[in-house]
């Protein structure tokens, strides 16, 4: 519940990292006091019911998939680029299922990622020094548009509200009909072991399909459409703020009566509409700094990136602020280390937490991303699918050796056939990262590297299933 000395602008008191400078501090008044005055981009039963979700993959009993852009543009809010993303996070849960024989929990880093945290406010562009592109919520990638603009708050705030709308239509229009798996096209992925993998976990559903449809219990809404979560990096606290509403609604099943002394029917919290999810980045932590100071007050479940520079005492402090209630799954730990460093740090952070009064109350997510990015010798920006695959993989050993669970995987990706990370199946090379590198902050997986990374989350929880051989 929110602590009675919090308001949606108590943050302001606190020390803050990664502040844009406005450059006329009237214009951001007028963009803040405009997206006040606009609806929810998302509604407070929708926070309520992706809550419930993530408490049962606190519990063990689902798997949280997680991914989208490094960084949305603007541009990105048009039908193909919408439909690509939705459709790879639908395939790559339908391989989740099969594998872990859980449900799995979608959520998009869709229709609102747009800002973008960075190490120095200026960067070397052509030889001359200019203003860091912070994410099209702030300023263009453009060299002439690097100047901070108000007015792209409220830019925001269109953007994601127009494409959480077109994500909503394509699901209700039938898009993830699970009557229908193999109407979700592999488009440009052509490895035959990765299809034959696909096919196979498909037929599976689809065999379980025939016979529900068989026997008359196929008539459920749940196999016509799926749940799709949006999310985003809580960075920019005006813009958040100016979306926080104190708002009623229902209280989830079992909640005891008179919470806080209101009626058992309704209460009311305040709660985040920009978003279903956001979570307080590897920079923007610091437990008596402002984003923690405004997300210990919202209702939303909230994540916290966990990395090399996270002292263990942070992380029950942490928890014991944004979380005093020990609600499960109101906090989702995102770990990322690097490939080279889980295996000495991720132990000592599992242990803080399960052998605290925590335990079972977090989602535990490996990010095995950001951790694993360098540069070329020609200063591209990339990761190798090497790296990704064996933090991800370590993580999984590493759970499965705590007694933890992995509950879920937070990726950057896209639908689109980009080559920005290195290896993987096709074997990309440096040679290939010219051929379509279209990020303009960090490098994504292409579908089918994303696909090969929830084969080796499937493959892993299906061999657990798996009973000894005698």
């Amino acid at each position: 519940m929110t602590a009675s000395d919090w308001s949606p602008d108590s943050w302001r008191s606190k020390p803050i990292k990664q502040a844009p400078s406005y450059p006329d501090e009237a214009l951001v008044k007028k963009s803040v006091e405009e997206l006040s005055r606009l609806p929810p981009v998302v509604h407070p039963k929708e926070i309520v019911a992706l809550k419930q979700h993530l408490r049962d993959c606190a519990k063990g009993e689902a798997f949280l998939l997680q991914g989208g852009d490094c960084a949305e543009l603007f541009s990105y809010c048009e039908q193909s680029a919408i439909e690509s993303k939705i459709k790879l996070l639908l395939q790559m849960s339908l391989v989740l299922i099969w594998g872990a024989d859980k449900k799995v929990v979608r959520i998009g880093r869709m229709a609102g990622q747009y800002a973008k945290p960075r190490s120095s406010p200026t960067e070397i562009v052509d030889g001359k020094e200019t203003p860091s592109f912070r994410g099209d919520i702030l300023n263009g990638f453009s060299v002439d548009e690097r100047e901070i603009d108000p007015q792209r708050l409220v830019k925001a705030y269109h953007y994601s509200s127009a494409t959480l709308n077109y994500i909503r239509a394509a699901l209700s229009s039938g898009i993830a009909d699970l009557h229908r798996p193999l109407d979700w096209g592999l488009g440009h992925v052509r490895d035959p072991e990765l299809k034959r993998k696909y096919s196979e976990a498909v037929l599976s559903l689809t065999d379980m399909l025939r016979f529900l449809r068989t026997i008359g219990a196929d008539r459920s809404e749940k196999l016509d459409t799926v749940d799709l979560f949006t999310s985003h990096e809580g960075l920019l606290l005006e813009y958040e703020q100016a979306l926080t509403r104190l708002l009623e609604t229902p209280p989830p099943p079992g909640s005891s009566a008179n919470l806080n002394g209101q009626s058992p029917a309704t209460m009311k919290e305040y709660y985040n509409t920009s978003a279903h999810f956001l979570w307080i980045g590897d920079r923007t932590r610091q437990i008596d700094g402002a984003h923690v100071e405004f997300f210990r007050g919202i209702a939303n479940p909230v994540g916290v990136k966990v990395g090399p520079t996270t002292p263990v005492d942070d992380l029950l402090a942490l928890l014991r602020t944004l979380n005093p209630d020990r609600e499960p799954g109101k906090v989702t730990l995102i770990t990322r280390y690097g490939a080279g460093k889980v295996r000495s740090l991720l132990p000592a952070h599992i242990r803080a937490v399960e052998d605290s009064e925590y335990r079972q109350c977090v989602v535990w997510q490996c990010d095995p991303m950001h951790g694993n990015t360098l540069s070329t010798g020609s200063g591209i920006k990339t990761r190798k699918f090497r790296d990704i695959f064996e933090e991800l993989q370590e993580t999984l050993r590493i759970h499965k050796e705590q007694g933890s669970y992995l509950g879920g995987v937070h990726l950057e990706l896209t639908g689109d056939a980009v080559t920005e990370c290195l290896g993987g199946s096709e074997n990309l090379a440096e040679d290939d990262l010219s051929t379509n590198y279209t990020s303009f902050c960090d490098p994504r997986l292409n579908e089918k590297q994303a696909l090969e990374l929830a084969f080796l989350i499937a493959d892993h929880y299906r061999n657990e299933r798996r009973p000894p051989t005698l």
